[in-house]
């Protein structure tokens, strides 16, 4: 057997399981990068996957890998820096254990990330959340589940993959009402409630009459929600809500957007950005500036203080006729 297989097992079960203590979201993330470098090495090489080396998977092999991404899987420019990003992590994790193949690594650790457009976030005005708020039908069990996520989501900018780990227990109503979840990076975040989304929530949960360890969440057969199946519902809510508000029409909604349109909330409320970030779980703060590249009521506010430019239009004066011919020739 090559130095990469048991290097790319010790990665994951030493490296990412027991020294990071990675999500499982981002083991399965590396994991089908793997999968498609080595399928793609394999083809290109004409070896098994289990019999190639570090030799094989050289600078020119990863490149071609990345285009291939782009090229044939139709992958956004922000899919292929991820791939290679997990590429780069196993390279470095090998770099390591086999200074052998350090020339190779050293030339795959240098392939560069991708630049790309950043493009600005998406969010709801106040009539398009509201219109989405009233889409779900509240005569049904669904609908009030329904209604009572997006309502959660819109007040806190949870992300999807926390909404649907919610458990019962993760509610508290009483004093102090707010929200415990479990974040990226394994990180607790503790966000406060206002009083409409406790009153649809305390609706919820008593009509939920679920245990602390069950999902607040469920679906119709008392299972946890996937993040698909919350994806689906939202869609449906949102062509439903684009019937009586035309402006959602242009937008595609997201858990994600409803996410943005929280902090775009918070942000129009006069929050500082480090609040925000806070009240996200960002990281890093930096992350959080997009939302001001966003607003353009706040730089309207910043060029309604500035003093007017004191320029004058120039007059157009046509150019002699006899001198337009001449310039021509």
């Amino acid at each position: 057997m090559s130095a990469l297989a048991p290097t790319m097992q010790a990665f994951f079960t030493d490296r990412l399981l027991r020294e990071r203590g990675a999500s499982p979201h981002t083991v399965a993330a590396y994991r089908d990068t793997m999968r498609l470098l080595l399928g793609f090495a394999a083809k290109r090489t004409g070896l098994e996957p289990s019999k190639l080396d570090f030799e094989h998977l050289d600078a020119p092999l990863i490149a071609a890998f990345l285009e291939y991404l782009e090229n044939e899987r139709c992958c956004t420019a922000r899919t292929r820096n991820a791939r290679l990003a997990a590429i780069r992590s196993l390279f470095r994790y090998a770099a390591l254990r086999h200074p052998e193949h350090s020339r190779t690594i050293e030339r795959v650790l240098a392939i560069p990330a991708k630049r790309h457009e950043r493009a600005l976030v998406t969010f709801l005005t106040e009539e398009e959340a509201n219109a989405l708020l009233a889409a779900p039908e509240c005569s049904t069990w669904t609908g009030r589940r329904d209604h009572a996520i997006i309502m959660l989501a819109l007040q806190s900018g949870l992300r999807a993959s926390e909404l649907v780990q919610l458990s019962c227990g993760d509610i508290h109503l009483g004093a102090g009402a707010h929200v415990n979840c479990l974040g990226k990076g394994r990180k607790r975040r503790v966000t406060p409630l206002i009083g409409p989304t406790i009153a649809v929530l305390s609706a919820w949960c008593t009509e939920r009459q679920g245990s602390d360890t069950e999902p607040l969440f469920p679906t119709s057969t008392g299972r946890r929600l996937t993040r698909d199946a919350l994806e689906r519902r939202l869609a449906k809510h949102a062509a439903h809500a684009r019937e009586h508000c035309p402006s959602l029409r242009a937008k595609r909604v997201s858990p994600h957007v409803l996410r943005h349109t929280a902090a775009m909330r918070l942000l129009h409320a006069g929050v500082d950005t480090t609040v925000i970030a806070l009240w996200l779980g960002h990281e890093q703060i930096d992350t959080t500036q997009i939302y001001l590249h966003a607003d353009l009521t706040i730089k309207e506010r910043a060029l309604a203080k500035t003093k007017p430019l004191d320029g004058k239009p120039g007059r157009y004066r046509p150019a002699d006729a006899l001198l337009a011919f001449l310039e021509a020739l």
